[in-house]
């Protein structure tokens, strides 16, 4: 097949958060298999064999990713560079912004089939990035704005599920109609679907889990051990940032009574606080900023114990996938996102809170590192990407069977 796949998200040349890691190892593995990859997305350079950059602001925004220009400019900019894009089998659009519209607008032109992966919790970053009396009316110049490109048919009202004010439902409602524009919704998570399937999506959810270049899950990865009095080695490998709970983390540690050593590899927009707030307490907590996955993965051999803190936030993590493919234990703070881990392959706090945390890093018995280890390298196989694609082509395919002539969105494609 011919695939055209279009994010907002997506850093040329290298591989930098969850969604950028997944799409690549997505990319990958459709080429190895013979099929014609094109990816579009924003950026100022690149060296990356089919990857196609849209006209994009020179500004870098939120957490290092560069935006796109409008959807207009940007469909017109494709449309001029590829007169031929009725050439592609489908569209697999990640995101919902610029580029993403983009690649709705094309996909409705000319008559492809369209999947859409939901890769986010939108309502949660509004929650958590936005001071509280500003959320309101940002999240409706969103959702004003959003719905100036695409139709918003389905309604959602606040109710006490996942949407208990109003900034949160306009958030669902952008993801719901978003969603609504393909022939198949694609979400990483049985949880994750089950919420937009709640929210009103009528099209059918597929369920396709991230996943690793197979490449990385084959190097040897010991069996972790950890006995009482030993420094208790910790992985924080995702964003320095507000959605993903670094600093309730970080006020955990200084209730921690065992040895231990932090190592962060990640930047974000409580970086700068995360580490003055170490410096002062003088918390054992190193901090490397982004690095290359294979530095990580290095890294990963030595620890004990990896971190996600994250609640009500990740639909789900790379960092769980990548610490299952290494036999690296981990601590939770969300029972949903348990769901995605082998049974007993983690520790799973009783709560959010830094109380809770505290408790669980302090109570739990030495020799469950060695035990959560072994079950995690049982089921390392279950991460390449390799064993996810035959799920993603389903997808394609079913988006293929399902697809039916819908209209152009001219007049709404407006520039931002």
């Amino acid at each position: 097949m011919k695939i055209a796949i279009f994010s907002d998200l997506y850093t040329p040349g290298g591989a930098t958060g969850g969604i950028v890691s997944s799409i690549r190892a997505q990319k990958t593995e459709l080429e190895n298999l013979g099929h014609e990859v094109t990816v579009f997305c924003p950026g100022l350079t690149t060296d990356e064999q089919n990857v196609f950059l849209v006209p994009t602001f020179m500004r870098p925004k939120v957490n290092g990713a560069m935006m796109a220009r409008g959807p207009k400019t940007v469909a017109a900019y494709i449309r001029e560079h590829f007169p031929d894009f009725s050439k592609f089998d489908i569209v697999h659009v990640n995101y919902e912004a610029s580029c993403s519209i983009a690649g709705i607008f094309l996909a409705h032109e000319f008559n492809l089939p369209l999947a859409q992966t939901m890769h986010g919790r939108e309502d949660m970053a509004i929650a958590v990035n936005v001071p509280k009396g500003a959320r309101a009316i940002t999240s409706t110049g969103l959702e004003q704005i959003h719905r100036h490109y695409l139709p918003h048919e389905i309604k959602v009202k606040t109710d006490d599920y996942q949407a208990p004010n109003y900034a949160r439902a306009r958030m669902w409602q952008l993801m719901i109609n978003h969603a609504e524009c393909a022939d198949t919704i694609i979400v990483p998570s049985g949880h994750f679907g089950q919420k937009l399937e709640h929210y009103g999506v009528n099209k059918p959810v597929v369920v396709v889990p991230n996943g690793l270049p197979t490449e990385f899950t084959k190097p040897d990865f010991a069996t972790r051990k950890y006995q009482d009095g030993d420094v208790l080695k910790m992985l924080w490998n995702s964003r320095v940032s507000s959605e993903k709970r670094f600093m309730p983390f970080l006020h955990a540690l200084h209730k921690l009574k065992r040895p231990y050593m932090l190592y962060v590899y990640g930047d974000g927009n409580d970086l700068k606080k995360a580490q003055n707030y170490a410096k002062k307490y003088a918390l054992k907590v190193k901090f490397f900023g982004a690095k290359p996955r294979e530095v990580i993965i290095e890294r990963m051999r030595s620890c004990h114990l990896s971190i996600c803190a994250s609640y009500n936030f990740d639909t789900q993590g790379m960092v769980l996938i990548e610490a299952e493919a290494t036999g690296l234990p981990v601590l939770l703070c969300d029972p949903e996102l348990a769901r995605d881990l082998p049974r007993d392959g983690y520790l799973l706090t009783d709560g959010p809170s830094v109380d809770a945390i505290a408790k669980t890093l302090n109570d739990f018995q030495p020799a469950n590192i060695e035990r959560m280890s072994k079950i995690m390298l049982e089921h390392r196989g279950e991460t390449a990407q390799s064993t996810q694609i035959g799920k993603l082509l389903g997808a394609y395919k079913l988006a293929i069977k399902n697809h039916k002539k819908m209209r152009p969105q001219s007049g709404r494609e407006a520039e931002f």
